[in-house]
């Protein structure tokens, strides 16, 4: 019952102006497997513009129905659970729809706010399987921070080993997802 949204607006650029930004193969690429190898339900793509959603279905349906498929089986596996919505609100009713209840809208972001919890603290949360949940994630210089204010739990920022703190989305993904939901090797 664990979802994942990327999503490109509303978000910030480093001026601090609302924008939205462009989809990436890369992003779709990698973030779908590693949705795939976490077991995520769905990896929602977040985009009201008509251009770059016709760019990730493209995208999707090469490996899905195209000679991707046919080239890599593993690959249209992963991409099986990729959706393009306009917004937030259709993927949260999306998530209802399938699951019956309301999902926690769990955000992250590059930096702390008050009442963020850990991966540690969030793994406890949603291993009681209670409530499904989505994990946001922005692109740019973050979410907006109407994202912020109304979630239900805001995740700590990935600290590394010095102040450096602005990962690629798929890099947070990843690194999250195996704090949640990895074994220990």
């Amino acid at each position: 019952m664990f979802y994942i949204a990327l999503i490109h607006y509303p978000v910030y650029d480093k001026n601090h102006n609302i924008i939205g930004t462009a989809i990436t193969s890369l992003d779709i690429h990698d973030i779908a497997r590693v949705c795939k190898t976490y077991a995520v339900k769905k990896f929602f793509v977040i985009t009201p513009f008509e251009s770059q959603k016709l760019l990730c279905e493209k995208i999707i349906n090469h490996w899905t129905d195209g000679y991707g498929a046919q080239y890599n089986p593993s690959r249209k596996e992963a991409f099986e659970s990729v959706s393009v919505v306009n917004d937030l609100e259709t993927a949260l009713k999306e998530i209802k729809a399938a699951e019956g209840k309301e999902p926690l809208k769990i955000v992250t972001a590059a930096r702390s706010f008050d009442k963020s919890i850990s991966c540690q603290e969030l793994g406890k949360i949603i291993s009681t399987g209670e409530k499904p949940a989505i994990l946001l994630f922005g692109t740019g210089w973050g979410l907006e921070e109407s994202f912020i204010k109304d979630s239900d739990i805001i995740l700590k920022p990935i600290s590394g080993t010095n102040s450096y703190n602005h990962l690629s989305a798929r890099s947070a993904v990843a690194i999250i997802l195996d704090r949640l939901l990895g074994k220990d090797s």
